[in-house]
């Protein structure tokens, strides 16, 4: 029998309380799960691939284990999400939804991505504690001033002090974010 593999992929820039709550639903419908860490060329990058990567790893191992859940590893890729799913055999990416305006454009994504790479697409709806959460919204509360500590019950503590550590430092790409006008 064919083991059933899903690609979680997003730029995860930063990982937030509603992405692992989506992950999280996702581990007991598959066998395995990775969670892909992209590049998305319309965004400006606050963290460097490999720190994402590393918040990622360490956020996926602290997990709750157990028999019926999927195990998820986490992986870095460059490219199309599809050729990504492809090069891993994967039968299905998981995508959130946290509200309307998310299931009108993942749904289109969805249909070109079964229709250029034979890849089905299974939504999940987020918890309604992260209907509104953003990693964007959460990049102009840091990289604007406010106050990070606000954002704890939909932010992971790691998560929050590599935002802090940010916050102070001039040279950080929070800072030049915020100068350019480009933290969305």
């Amino acid at each position: 029998m064919k083991e059933h593999i899903a690609i979680y992929a997003g730029s995860f820039d930063p990982i937030t309380n509603g992405h692992l709550d989506v992950l999280q639903r996702a581990r007991g419908m598959f066998d395995r799960i990775l969670l892909g860490i992209g590049h998305n060329p319309d965004k400006p990058s606050l963290f460097a691939i490999e720190e994402r990567e590393e918040m990622a790893q360490e956020l996926v191992s602290a997990l709750e284990q157990g028999p019926d859940l999927a195990e998820v590893t986490v992986h870095a890729y460059k490219g199309l999400t599809v050729d990504f799913a492809r090069s891993e055999d994967a039968s299905a990416l998981i995508r959130g939804i946290r509200n309307v305006t998310d299931l009108s454009g993942e749904c289109q994504l969805a249909i070109t991505n079964r229709q250029v790479a034979d890849v089905e697409t299974v939504f999940i709806v987020t918890g309604e504690s992260y209907a509104f959460t953003s990693s964007g919204l959460i990049r102009q509360v840091a990289g604007l001033g406010g106050d990070i500590d606000r954002l704890r019950s939909i932010v992971p503590k790691s998560v929050i002090e590599r935002l802090r550590t940010m916050q102070t430092d001039p040279d950080s790409p929070l800072r030049r974010m915020a100068r350019d006008g480009h933290v969305d």
